[in-house]
């Protein structure tokens, strides 16, 4: 199993017409999980003011094979083709997501080399969003000043949630997610007193492909891969 992560500035008028052309399991040749939303930009505040024009999808994928088809052929993809993408090697995951085998590794440190992608993704207790977004608003503080940060952003059209963070290494990714006292480690503990989301996960992959680019920038440049 691959997952792909695409990210494109396309305007308001066509996310909308792009939202009625999504890609779907069981419609799309070794598609396992689609999820379409409108990116955010992280920072302070209780909720960031949505990019209308910008939309991402993150996707579950049997093979290369399948996901070579996809972006030649899904109008979807052509879509996007102006903006980036990445494929992605699941390392670990905690919790459940449809698509992502359950066999994954738990264990925060893996004691691989970095680049790494972090991919948090949920869908939504109706009755848990204000008490979410006041969580999250403090847990997001300091993502991008964290030292070892080299992206990051939301995906989201609730009840679906996702943020897409890059990080040069595990021990950033520690430093950030688990510190003590930190605001993301007193996130998770809220998480587990009473669950938001119906199902959710946090899975770190390994990217080994990245292409085009967002805002003019590719926030993973071929030259920092492995």
């Amino acid at each position: 199993m691959i997952a792909t992560m695409q990210l494109a500035d396309v305007g308001p008028v066509k996310a909308l017409s792009l939202f009625r052309q999504r890609p779907r399991a069981g419609r799309v040749p070794g598609l396992r999980k689609a999820n379409f939303g409108i990116a955010a930009p992280f920072g302070s505040g209780l909720v960031r003011p949505p990019q209308f024009g910008r939309v991402g999808l993150v996707a579950m994928w049997d093979d290369d094979a399948a996901v070579d088809d996809y972006f030649s052929t899904h109008p979807f993809a052509r879509g996007l083709e102006h903006g980036w993408r990445v494929r992605l090697e699941p390392l670990r995951m905690h919790g459940s997501w449809p698509g992502v085998p359950s066999d994954l590794p738990k264990a925060r440190t893996l004691h691989e080399d970095g680049p790494f992608v972090t991919l948090t993704i949920a869908n939504l207790r109706p009755s848990q969003t204000l008490r979410f977004f006041r969580v999250n608003a403090s847990a997001e503080k300091g993502v991008l000043d964290t030292r070892g940060n080299i992206w990051a952003t939301a995906v989201a059209l609730p009840p679906f949630l996702s943020s897409w963070s890059l990080w040069e290494s595990e021990d950033s990714i520690a430093e950030y997610a688990f510190r003590p006292g930190g605001n993301h480690a007193n996130a998770i503990l809220e998480q587990r007193r009473k669950d938001f989301h119906k199902e959710s996960a946090f899975i770190r992959f390994r990217p080994y492909k990245s292409e085009g680019s967002v805002a003019g920038r590719n926030p993973l440049p071929p030259g920092a891969l492995p």
